[in-house]
Parts: C-alpha cells; structure tokens; sequence
C-alpha cells in the first residue's frame, strides 16, 4: 500500500550538508509490524516523518494506494496525516492542558465527526488499551505507561491504516515495555505499523519484518516487498478542518491553566475600553439631557417663517465690487487701497426667500389645533406710541433699542406659564390693553425709563404707576398729516383733539409678567406688549390711508424726501402697515411630539414644490441642540481619540503575549500537525486565544466604566444642580466595545498565529 522510490532527503547544518536519506526505496504490505533499525543518525526517524508526511522529500517518490505525491500540497499532506496515519512518540506528545479523553478525540475532530461519533469513538478505544477510568483525568496525572497508552489510543482512534511508532518504549520501564509492544503488535494485524527502535531485541521479537538503515541507505531488509501496484489515482483523503468551536476549547482550557497571567492580559487591555466607555457615557448623558432639554422647555420654542431663513453659507455675506472678493478656496482678498466703498447691502444668491403667500398662510389655517398654542404672523408695522403727561401734553415714546420694545406678545396664557409668571393684573384680551414684562429680579433697563420721561435714578416705580400711565397711539390718517406746501406727511401734533374727538386708540397696561426662575431664554423681549388685535386695527385703517397710498405711488419718501430703492420702498410700506404680508410666522408648539407632527406637516407642503417655492421653517430649539449636540460629539471625538492610544498598547501588548504564547505551545503546534490540522486551523487556534481575551478584556473594561459611572455621577450632582445621573453607558454601546475589544485583540494576534501556522511540524514536536 505504500512505496518509497528513490527518495533523498538532506539538511542544510550551517555550511555542512547533511544526507539523511540516500535513494531509499521500499514497500510496504497493508497489514504487517515493519521495524526500522540503524545507529543513531542512520535516516531512520527522518524515513518514518517522511512517510508519515510530517516532512517532505527531496527527490524520488512516495506512492500511497497507488497515488504519486509528487504533486501533493499542503491541504493533501494534512488530510493523508488525519486520516491514513496515526502517530506514537516516544515523548507521548499529549496536550497537556485537556483530558485524556479530549487528546483522544483531538484528531477526529479534524475529521468532521459528530461530537457523539467522537465521543463513542474515544471511550471505546480508550477502553481497549485499559484507561476506561482514567478518560476524565489530565495527561500529568498519569504514569509514562499509561500516557503512552493514551497516545496509542489517539494514533488508533480515527482507524489510520497506517501507525508511525518513534521509540515507543524509549521512555517506560522493561515490564511496561512489553504490555506496550504487545498492544503494538496486536494493531498489526490489520494495519501496517512502521516502528523505529534502536533496540534490536525488542525488533525481531515483536517484528514481523526488520528493515535496516546506515548512513541514509537500506542495508538490509528481513521479509523484503516488490509486488507493489502503482495504479494512480486510488486514494482519496477528505480535507480536514478545526471548527472555531473546537479551537476555542482549546484556547480556553490552556488560558484556564494561566489565568493569572490571562486576567492581568485582559486588565491591561480594558483600560482603553475603560476610558473609550466613560467618555461616550458621559457624551450619551449630556446628549440625553439635550434630548430631554429639547422635549421638555425647548420643545416650545416656536418654528419661526422668515422671509430669509437661517443659512450659514449666505451669512459669509454678498460681497460685490470693487470690495472685498472671495478667492477660489472662499477667502476674502481685502483691497489695498485707501478708499471706501459705498455698496447697497443685497440677498446672497444662495440665500433662500421665503415668499409667503395667502396660500400658504390658508394651509397653516388647516393645521390640527391641538398642536400648537398659537400661531402668529408679525408684521413689520410700526405703530406711533405717544405718552399723555398732562391734558394736551403728549411725548412720542421711543422704540426698540432705543427705548421701549412696543411689541405685540403671546395671547396664550397656557403657553406664556410655561416659561412667564403673570405677577400682578392679567394678560391683555383686547385692543386697549398692554402687558409690562420684566426681568427675573423685576427690573427694566434705563432706557425705558428715559423714554416714558420717568426718572431713572429712582429706587423703584409700583405697578399702579405705571398702570397710570396714559399711552395712546393713532391711526395713520389721525397721526399724519400732509403738508399742501411740500407734498410731505408729517405728525399732526394736535393729539389732544384727536383724542378728544375720540378717534385717538388709549392704551392701558393691565398686568405685569416676569420671566419664571427656569426659563431657559424669554419668547418675548422685556417691555410693553401689545394684544395683537391692535395690529390688526392699525393696518385695516392704514391700507387705505392717505400717506400710504401716496408712498404707494412714489419713490421719494413721503416723510423724508429721500429716493427709495425697490427694497427700500417694501420697508417703508410695510411699516406704514400698506403691505400686509407676514415678515414672519411663529408656530408655538403644545410639546415636543407636536413639533414633531407640525414640522412633518409644513415638510409635506414643501414636498411637491420646486425648490426656489417652498417655504423654508427654521427650528431654533432643533438648531440649538443639534449643535450643542455637534460639539459635544467632537469633543467626545477627540476624548475618544486620546483613549484610543491606550487601546493600541494594549493591543499590541496583547500581540506579545499571543506571541509568547505560540512559543509556550510549540509543541502543541506539532501534536496538531501531526493529527492533520491545517496551518489556518493553528492560526485559528491562536486566534481563538486572542478573541478570548479580547471577549474578557471588554467585558471587563465595560463593567468597571460601569461601576465608575456611580461615583462619577454622585461627584457631577455635587457640583451641577439639577444633573442627575450624568453618566450613561448606554447598552448598544457597551456591545460595541465588547466587540471592538475583540476585533483589535483579534487583529493584534493575526502575526503571532502566523507564525504558528508556519512552524514546521518536525522542528514543533522537537521543542521540550
């Protein structure tokens, strides 16, 4: 069944070539006891590795069942060791770390078979060379003959037709030596058994055929075989394969035999996890109180509709010449001259406007009531506000930055408690009435009090003094009067009999408002308030005005004398209240998942429209959080980044210690080679050492962030009111780091179990 043609071998010692083989050729029958005699570097241990396909020959051939190898790869040698040949050590060879059972089962495991069929297997011929009670035991616990027992098992157990046998009694005593030879030479009698001794005696009593070797050559041989058959092509090896499964048993049983050193390994590669896990879990809690900010206060803040909504591109600004320009990489090139440049300030080309239509505001009109507080469309009127001091005494009240903020306010007093306490009086409910806000700590700037002609520097007003105070303002057909001389609009002045003839507006503040203690911002400015319904008068009366229709006609100021630009004429028509189109829209939602209905709904308007015709909401609370959030993540990037270096050592130090590792279990390697295992199930075997780690290492790294985040949270309330339970490792990610664990150790220990795989069989088993 198998034959040796001409075959050589020799090794490369230093600048000395050694021929370990010389053109040996033999035959061996199916069934016999054939052992190899010859001094001590005669090519005897080198013939039995050559045809156990251990090592590889030079030149001739090595024909198996008829079948050449000259062309046999590594995947063929692995499943010829597997499953034709089954190998005795004089060393025993048993993995140390696993049961006498699981070194029994190790080749048949290569071999595909069920975990039962293995099983069965095992015990059975465990029991025939009398170690049934000895199959849960590990390798050290038994005596040199009963291990060498164990390794006759495992050459047996997976029905080789061929068994190698280096030195089998080398290493037990004379009387455990023949038990062991016997056993040997009852394998015979249906297999072929090739045994190398150097023990003469031993050969021709157990032998049925002594071959002897010197110098690399066959000298002599007892029963010699010639009527080999060389028809090609009759043996056919299944491929071997080490499942995962497999690898990480024993992976695990050997880092159980260390775990000492493998816990420090998986200490030292949490660390990264450990600071990676307490940054996200500090970035997941500010992020969740963000979330929560945005459902809860900021939920309220309305979805503005501007005419030009927020872009960041346009606010770098329309620059046109002969100013600054913008280069090709968007840099301004600033002039050098000593000149300045008039220029009227335009929309950026890119800047979206929203035009709003009466379409559009009807579509706001269909939206579910339920969702929102209020919706209010602004306008850019600006209405005259006239002190009354005394009878036929009025001052004109300055506005907005100047003075006081005359603007008109929410109406909903069940949005304003959110975020406003009306400390005295009552909201307006009419045209007539205004509302006074204040600061937290009831204060208004100076300049309101210059502006209504009160004094400053006195300590404080009481309400009921400025609920005195008689303010009025006038329809534009009462405020202006035309000048027959100049074409221009002017104030009357005469408010008195305007007010007398009773079509001057009185105004009355009615309740005072203060911004309440959590308030995150103020919906409305500090200052007086009026209902909308006033707003609404003016306007009526001024698109029919006179100063109206005749700023409609020109464009010259009708006020100033001043030519008008087109825009510019828009401005002065909405202020005179003539254009009655919305300068802006605010939606006050009732919660978070309302502004979530009501944004889906003015995005489904917006779906069929082209571009340049939609109507673009800006949401400042979404703006806010988005960029908070934004920059919480970068930091955390960063954080993330600097942890990350710690999770690079680690790794590489994982690297070393698989390294060191392969160097421990060489002969481990060996034991696996010569059962057949292929070089990717010795790297598998070693990446299933490093996935373990990594596995430990993360779950270690994760639950010590855990367990962290307790105390990290308690010192956070201590100096943050209000944060309470900061710190969040959410689950999602504590996989992930388990996993991202896993993959860096399993990287980490590609080049070590490389190097495993590429260790040469021979040299592995030689290594004590």
């Amino acid at each position: 069944m198998l034959t040796l043609k001409n075959v050589t071998k020799s090794y490369q010692v230093g600048d000395f070539m050694q021929n370990a083989l010389n053109g040996v050729s033999l035959s061996f029958r199916k069934q016999e006891f054939v052992a190899i005699l010859g001094p001590s570097g005669s090519g005897k241990t080198t013939l039995l590795n050559m045809v156990g396909g251990l090592d590889r020959y030079d030149s001739g051939d090595l024909i198996i069942e008829g079948k050449s190898t000259l062309h046999f790869d590594d995947n063929d040698w692995d499943a010829y060791r597997n499953h034709a040949v089954g190998f005795i050590f004089q060393s025993y060879n048993l993995i140390t770390h696993t049961s006498v059972l699981a070194n029994v089962e190790l080749g048949m495991t290569l071999s595909g078979l069920s975990h039962e069929d293995r099983t069965a297997r095992a015990l059975e011929v465990l029991e025939g060379v009398g170690l049934k009670d000895h199959v849960y035991k590990k390798p050290n616990q038994l005596s040199g003959g009963q291990m060498q027992r164990v390794a006759i098992a495992r050459a047996i157990a997976n029905n080789p037709d061929i068994v190698m046998a280096d030195e089998p009694t080398g290493a037990i005593d004379s009387e455990t030596s023949a038990q062991i030879m016997a056993l040997i030479q009852e394998i015979a009698k249906n297999k072929l058994v090739i045994m190398v001794t150097h023990d003469e005696a031993l050969a021709h009593k157990y032998a049925d055929r002594v071959v002897k070797l010197k110098d690399g050559e066959v000298i002599e041989d007892s029963n010699p075989y010639s009527d080999a058959q060389e028809v090609q092509g009759s043996l056919l090896l299944k491929k071997t394969s080490m499942a995962f499964k497999q690898a990480l048993k024993l992976s695990f049983n050997n880092l159980r035999t260390k775990k000492f050193r493998t816990l420090i390994t998986a200490f030292a590669g949490s660390i990264g996890i450990i600071g990676v896990a307490m940054v996200l879990a500090l970035a997941n809690g500010l992020n969740n109180e963000i979330d929560d900010l945005e459902r809860s206060t900021l939920a309220q803040f309305p979805l503005q509709i501007d005419p030009f909504p927020i872009d960041i591109e346009a606010a770098q600004g329309n620059f046109g010449p002969p100013g600054p320009q913008m280069d090709d990489g968007g840099f301004v090139e600033f002039p050098e001259a000593r000149e300045v440049y008039p220029f009227e300030a335009t929309v950026s080309e890119n800047q979206h406007i929203n035009v709003i239509t009466q379409d559009y505001l009807s579509f706001l009109d269909t939206l579910d009531p339920d969702l929102y507080f209020e919706i209010n469309a602004e306008y850019d009127v600006r209405m005259p506000l006239l002190l009354r001091e005394a009878e036929s005494q009025f001052r004109g009240v300055d506005q907005g930055g100047g003075g006081v903020d005359f603007e008109p306010t929410v109406t909903s007093e069940e949005f304003l408690s959110q975020s406003y306490d009306v400390i005295d009086g009552r909201l307006p409910d009419n045209a007539n009435e205004l509302l006074l806000v204040v600061d937290q700590a009831n204060r208004l700037n100076i300049r309101f009090f210059e502006a209504l002609g009160l004094s400053f520097e006195v300590e404080s007003y009481s309400f009921d003094t400025l609920y005195d105070l008689e303010l009025y303002t006038f329809l534009p057909n009462d405020y202006y009067l035309e000048n027959a001389d100049t074409g221009r609009f002017i104030p009357s002045g005469d408010y008195e009999s305007i007010v007398q003839a009773g079509d001057g507006i009185p105004l009355r503040i009615v309740g005072v408002a203060r911004e309440s203690a959590d308030s995150l911002a103020g919906f409305i400015d500090q200052g007086i308030k009026y209902h909308p319904d006033l707003e609404e008068l003016y306007i009526d009366a001024a698109k029919t005005s006179d100063i109206a229709l005749a700023q409609a006609e020109s464009s010259i100021s009708v006020i100033t004398g001043r030519e008008l630009s087109e825009q510019q004429k828009v401005g002065v028509l909405r202020q005179l209240g003539y254009d009655d189109t919305p300068t802006q829209i605010l939606i006050y939602p009732v919660d978070f998942n309302a502004k979530t209905e009501i944004r889906n709904a003015l995005d489904a308007y917006n779906e069929p429209l082209p571009d340049d015709e939609q109507i673009i909401y800006t949401d400042l609370a979404a703006l806010v959080t988005d960029l908070t959030g934004d920059l919480i993540n970068g930091v955390s990037y960063v954080l993330i980044a600097f942890s990350s270096i710690s999770l690079l050592v680690s790794s590489i130090m994982i690297g070393i210690i698989t390294y060191v590792s392969v160097l421990e279990r060489t002969k481990e390697i060996g034991i696996l080679r010569s059962l057949g295992a292929r070089k990717k199930d010795v790297s598998r075997v070693f990446n299933a050492e490093t996935t373990i780690i990594g596995f430990t290492a993360g779950l270690i790294g994760v639950g010590i962030a855990f367990i962290l985040t307790f105390p990290l949270n308690l010192l956070i309330e201590s100096l943050v009111d209000g944060i309470d339970g900061l710190a969040q490792l959410s689950f999602l990610a504590a996989i992930s780091l388990v996993l991202i664990s896993v993959f860096l150790t399993f990287v980490a220990g590609l080049i070590p179990s490389r190097i495993a795989a590429n260790k040469h069989p021979v040299e592995a088993l030689r290594v004590e």
